[in-house]
């Protein structure tokens, strides 16, 4: 198929979990000889050679500048329209003319729309609109709303009003939708709509050699995750204040634990609110992903705040490190608690169930190796790019 893909972001360099899995997708995609042509919004850090990247999977490429989000001209924009911040953010003149080009000069089968605040860019079409959708945005944006300062929330929420009206008549234009999970499935509620979960590449994360903890003298423990998403700082907040100190009421005369956040860009908020030296933050690691949750004892993924599905999950469980999460962090993952993952709901649950994993070496080994069986059955990228194809096939049958 010809498939014109518009997209929010430049997949390349593979820093967040869309990126990841747009790249995959497209990669795939072009496997199976499909064509891809890519307009896409480019970050002003990104570079050249990120797009020659990205050039290798696609048949063209075409990049505009991403507009800076947080401008007092989109706030006034957004305060005197109809429009949510997010969809005046992205709203993008060049991107608009490119795409209105591209489909006056080439016959495409379809257009993939890679999330739902860049679909005021594309034109009136006859051409059928894929629209994937990695979270349902209204409801991220209502979760962080309940966490500010409540002066600051009525106005908030008229924002997130605008983005659930802009959302809901989106999905009802949309020739098709996709999602990740489906409990975003059932809340948008619409018959053509399928879910395409999130992938891990397996030949890459591989579980470790060494599965024997229970003769470790320093146990690591992990926290990973992109710290412009609130989702990830709202989580390493909540292990720092309440989580860390209560697992490490179950090693006090024990062996030594510490807990290792990854990521870039960590705010000054999350990493000067302890003293406690048993707290490493990593933000210029030269390591690899997979090398990360291979030196990992653990990871602790106490997902509070978001939608979809987790990368970080995902990439732990092919890796063979025992996941430690909450039922939101599991949302839209079939794994069963006590078998691939260990699911808690508080902190004390959470604790508990992490000296739990570390103490009890049965449980470490078959947890890791039910979570990797699990992964090599659902969630590789051939397997997601199959259920895509699918959908493709739903809407232009050839």
């Amino acid at each position: 198929m010809r498939i014109l893909l518009v997209s929010s972001y430049l997949p390349f360099p593979l820093f967040s979990g869309g990126h990841i899995r747009l790249y995959n997708i497209i990669k795939r995609l072009s496997e199976k000889n499909h064509e891809v042509t890519l307009v896409c919004e480019m970050r002003p850090n990104q570079t050249a050679q990120d797009v020659a990247e990205v050039a290798k999977i696609c048949k063209f490429v075409f990049t505009v500048p991403r507009k800076k989000q947080w401008s007092m001209k989109n706030i006034l924009q957004s305060g005197f329209s109809k429009n949510a911040f997010l969809i005046t953010g992205h709203t993008n003149e060049r991107m608009q003319e490119k795409i209105a080009t591209l489909l006056q000069e080439h016959n495409y089968h379809l257009i993939h729309a890679e999330t739902s605040y860049i679909v005021q860019n594309i034109p009136a079409t006859n051409i059928p609109i894929i629209l994937i959708e990695h979270n349902i945005e209204y409801l991220v944006y209502e979760r962080f709303v309940k966490n500010v300062p409540f002066i600051l929330r009525p106005l908030l929420r008229i924002d997130v009003n605008k983005l659930r009206r802009y959302e809901e008549v989106l999905w009802k234009q949309a020739t098709y939708i996709v999602t990740v999970s489906e409990k975003e499935k059932q809340i948008i509620g619409l018959p053509n709509i399928s879910v395409v979960p999130n992938g891990v590449d397996t030949k890459i994360f591989q579980v470790k050699k060494d599965l024997l903890i229970t003769n470790k003298s320093q146990i690591s423990i992990l926290f990973i995750g992109d710290f412009k998403w609130v989702q990830n700082r709202d989580s390493a907040r909540w292990i720092i204040d309440d989580i860390y100190p209560k697992i490490g009421e179950y090693f006090q005369h024990a062996r030594k634990i510490s807990l290792w956040i990854v990521g870039k860009n960590i705010p000054n908020g999350i990493k000067n609110v302890s003293d406690d030296q048993t707290i490493i933050f990593d933000e210029d690691t030269q390591k690899s992903t997979e090398r990360i949750f291979s030196d990992a004892d653990v990871l602790l993924a106490p997902i509070r705040i978001g939608g979809g599905t987790q990368y970080k999950i995902l990439e732990a469980m092919a890796s063979g490190t025992p996941v430690i999460t909450t039922p939101l962090g599991i949302e839209g993952i079939d794994a069963i608690d006590e078998k691939e993952v260990l699911v808690g709901q508080t902190s004390q649950d959470l604790a508990r169930l992490t000296a739990k994993v570390i103490e009890d070496e049965g449980l470490y080994k078959s947890v890791a190796i039910n979570a990797r069986t699990f992964i090599e059955k659902n969630y590789t990228w051939e397997i997601v790019v199959e259920k895509l194809e699918a959908v493709y096939k739903k809407v232009v049958p050839l």
